[in-house]
């Protein structure tokens, strides 16, 4: 998967990062009358400081000539000073986080939002997310929150209360689904959901990806911490890879519906070559099959397996002809009468949605992902929930259901031992 243009990739190589540095900031474009003067600075504060979270930030500053970094919030003090300092690297005069802006802890991110800042990222494992969204939209900031959105249906509903409640306000709020902001996947689904193909009758999606990162336990450190330091394994904290990585793919599967939600999901899935316990309790493959009105059908299969093929594509299935977008070699096609490939700009999607959120806050026209967001979290975690106990998942009963996977936000201390729940072994009602 060497083509794939993925964050992980850009944030995890310092070479990458550093290169950022000589990027010519984009110009925002304004005409006409704006509320919000392109002279005005923009603050900035950061709640998450890994590599995920630094790499927004740099973005963020790459948007908008008058933006500054003023505020950062991290559990992990080694991740709060790296990230500083390499974002001091890339924008030495416009990062300007003094010590008391600095803040630490399980409760930073409230410092955060507290501050005077304009806009917040949102970067930090995605249990935390609903929470930091909900009170981030409370104080009035313009939000980018990357995916997913939650890892329970509690939380999913936290995010539509607060996307309502953001456009209320006339707050912008950008998802971190980057594919939505890829000018390719915008032109091809533009003609898709124009009638390109005609009604459509079948998505396939795949992520079929390998093995990712893992942090060897250190003697100093805590069961959260190393839980939280390798949060990609305990569901409680990422929903399961299905959530935190595969839901780009079920994402664009929701944009080729429409973003209709599906009446129901039956799948599988399990644990083939991740056994070991430092994988905690997530799966390594699912394969979900999501049900939609007029017998429309939506085909899920992920997983994160070494030495194994590879696939991150999207193939729609039309009464009129076929869609073809293929993540690792950059296809982008509609076969019909007239076929089609896309032949124009490739763009940075990371940075576009970075670029669309400064602007929409000049141009006083806020940009609100919240619902569709959400309902494509939520195809993850129904997903989830069909593989883990081998029901058939009904889409409002799943939504409705109650039951959070994790400890409330206000329970975190270092001192917290929350139970792990045993890998999950399909044959139980929910």
């Amino acid at each position: 998967m060497k083509n794939i243009i993925t964050r992980r990739s850009f944030v995890n190589n310092s070479s990458k990062l550093l290169a950022a540095a000589t990027l010519t900031p984009a110009l925002i474009n304004i005409s006409g009358n704006t509320s919000v003067s392109t002279s005005k600075v923009l603050k900035v504060g950061l709640i998450g400081c890994g590599g995920r979270g630094t790499g927004a930030a740099n973005q963020a500053l790459n948007a908008d000539n008058n933006v500054i970094i003023t505020a950062m919030a991290d559990v992990f003090e080694d991740r709060l000073h790296q990230s500083l300092h390499n974002l001091e690297k890339l924008h030495p005069q416009r990062v300007k986080v003094n010590k008391s802006n600095l803040h630490l802890g399980f409760d930073a991110w409230q410092k955060v939002i507290n501050s005077d800042v304009d806009v917040i990222l949102l970067a930090t494992p995605p249990a935390f997310r609903p929470d930091h969204l909900a009170a981030a939209v409370a104080a009035g900031k313009h939000v980018f929150c990357e995916k997913p959105m939650a890892v329970d249906a509690p939380g999913v509903r936290k995010i539509l209360t607060a996307a309502k409640e953001a456009r209320k306000k006339e707050l912008s709020l950008v998802a971190g689904f980057c594919w939505r902001y890829h000018y390719p996947k915008r032109a091809t689904f533009d003609k898709i959901l124009n009638g390109s193909i005609g009604k459509v009758t079948s998505v396939y999606n795949t992520y079929n990806t390998g093995e990712l990162w893992s942090r060897a336990k250190q003697p100093e450190w805590s069961k959260l911490e190393y839980e939280l330091r390798n949060w990609l394994y305990y569901n409680w904290l990422s929903g399961d890879h299905i959530a935190e990585q595969a839901v780009h793919s079920l994402d664009m599967m929701s944009w080729a519906m429409g973003d209709q939600t599906p009446i129901r999901a039956t799948g599988t899935g399990g644990r083939q070559s991740r056994t070991e316990d430092i994988y905690g309790n997530v799966f390594d493959h699912f394969a979900i099959v999501y049900e939609y009105p007029d017998n429309v059908k939506g085909y899920h299969f992920s997983r994160q397996q070494k030495n194994c093929s590879n696939s991150y594509a999207v193939q729609i299935s039309g009464t009129k002809g076929n869609a073809n977008i293929d993540c690792i070699r950059r296809v982008h096609e509609i076969s019909n009468e007239e076929s089609w490939q896309y032949q124009g700009e490739e763009n940075n999607m990371y940075q576009t949605e970075h670029d669309e959120l400064f602007a929409s806050i000049r141009k006083v026209k806020p940009i609100n992902d919240g619902e569709w967001m959400a309902k494509s979290t939520m195809l993850a975690i129904m997903g989830r929930m069909a593989a883990y106990t081998g029901q058939t998942i009904e889409w409002k009963e799943a939504l409705a259901l109650e039951e959070k996977i994790g400890p409330s936000i206000d329970e975190y201390n270092w001192q917290l031992k929350w139970p792990m729940a045993p890998v999950a072994k399909p044959g139980r009602k929910l």
